[in-house]
């Protein structure tokens, strides 16, 4: 029997790159999988890889977490109310803003920013909480980017949201450390994503990971065995090809 069946994943960012692989992972181990994301599309297709890969048909809801930041508070009433129980978060979802002098940055991109890459984790946490607690073992994986720890110029807009959803998640993690959710953040460093390619125009994505290689790493990380907590666990070494 796959190892996650009968447990039920919500991922974010599911629509393509890291988080649609990570989704298709999951469902190939058993998982009852959510998707969120932008674009319905999106999130069709990687439902058909999904089925493509033996899994459960995924629950699909397409949700813009900066425009529609309210619904996120829904979800995990939603899902407990439809399947009894929720397992797994997995926040892959992010942005990537202007790549800007700090001096420069505009109020509407730095609004962006913080919705995506930061609000967007504390509404998730907020709504996830309470199921994952409950759950036998509880996994929750928030998607960060070494950038959070490592300022580097032009990159405030993004590196700021991301270091403060990285404090949150680790609050988090202090606060459930009695409990049965592990809570850790997963650095899956360079992937041929288009959130790579747009803040590095110029790199040739056939030398880097893809998303398929990181998500069995990532899967690990919700797996019932998996231990750690609090941790900030880097994958990529494991991953690159």
């Amino acid at each position: 029997m796959p190892s996650l069946t009968g447990q039920v994943a919500l991922v974010t960012g599911a629509s393509r790159g890291i988080g649609a692989a990570l989704a298709v992972e999951l469902a190939r181990r058993g998982a009852q999988c959510v998707l969120v994301a932008r674009t319905q599309g999106g999130l069709e297709e990687t439902d058909d890889a999904i089925r493509a890969a033996g899994g459960l048909p995924a629950t699909l809801l397409p949700l813009d977490l900066q425009k529609r930041a309210q619904d996120i508070d829904m979800l995990g009433p939603s899902i407990v109310a439809r399947f009894g129980r929720l397992d797994i978060l997995v926040h892959a979802a992010g942005v990537l803003p202007k790549l800007t002098p700090v001096a420069h940055i505009q109020p509407r991109d730095m609004e962006e920013s913080l919705a995506v890459n930061f609000s967007a984790a504390w509404r998730l946490i907020r709504t996830c909480d309470p199921p994952l607690r409950a759950a036998p073992a509880g996994r929750a994986v928030v998607l960060t980017d070494a950038v959070a720890e490592a300022p580097a110029a032009y990159w405030g807009l993004y590196g700021a949201a991301k270091a403060g959803m990285d404090h949150l998640v680790r609050c988090w993690a202090a606060e459930v450390a009695t409990t049965p959710l592990r809570v850790n953040l997963a650095d899956p460093g360079p992937v041929a994503t288009g959130l790579r390619a747009n803040a590095f125009p110029g790199q040739d994505p056939a030398r880097l990971a893809r998303p398929e290689d990181v998500a069995p790493a990532l899967a690990d990380l919700c797996e019932a065995s998996e231990a750690r907590h609090g941790a900030t666990i880097r994958v990529a070494a494991q991953a690159a090809r």
